[in-house]
């Protein structure tokens, strides 16, 4: 199980639940749609979130993405 409290994106202090509530509200389906908006930042400084994940543990972005397509999340 996922913890959605667990902080994703380090540099704009973003946890996974505000990120899904964020993929959710605008419908985001690709990584660029998601890095390109301006509603809520995020993998835009340090970018170790955009893949491999902060902590190279593989929570990243691009897995929010395919769980919140596949309704998992």
């Amino acid at each position: 199980m996922i913890d959605t409290n667990r902080t994703l994106c380090y540099c704009n202090d973003l946890t996974i639940e505000e990120i899904v509530t964020c993929i959710k509200e605008n419908s985001f389906t690709t990584l660029e749609e998601l890095l390109e908006q301006d509603l809520c930042l995020m993998g835009d400084k340090c970018e170790l979130c955009r893949e491999e994940g902060y902590e190279n543990d593989g929570y990243s972005l691009l897995m929010l993405l395919s769980l919140v397509k596949q309704k998992r999340l």
